[in-house]
């Protein structure tokens, strides 16, 4: 029986890598992260001066939170700071279902 070579630092520290995304992933689509919530670069424009800057895509990484909520035919995403829960702005929309 041929007997396999064991991982090298190099792979190992790459899985270790990939490992480390996926559980940073996970855990930012756990708590409703704004980078997992599939918004567009222009919906990350947290100060409103319709210019969506790097710094406020770092933020979408770590610091705001979507939340999201369904009320008949009316569907909310309310973001909020992480830290201190204070909403940025609220975006609703009325989504129109096929009559049955």
């Amino acid at each position: 029986m041929l007997r396999r070579a064991p991982f090298s630092p190099r792979r190992r520290a790459l899985l270790a890598l990939v490992v480390l995304v996926l559980a940073w992933l996970g855990w930012s689509w756990w708590a409703g992260m704004a980078i997992t919530a599939g918004l567009d670069r222009a919906q990350m424009d947290w100060d409103g001066d319709g210019v969506t800057t790097q710094a406020e895509l770092w933020q979408a990484v770590h610091a705001v939170r979507v939340v999201k909520t369904e009320d008949g035919n009316r569907h909310c995403q309310q973001f909020s700071w992480t830290a201190d829960d204070e909403v940025i702005r609220v975006d609703c929309s009325t989504v129109l279902q096929a009559a049955p």
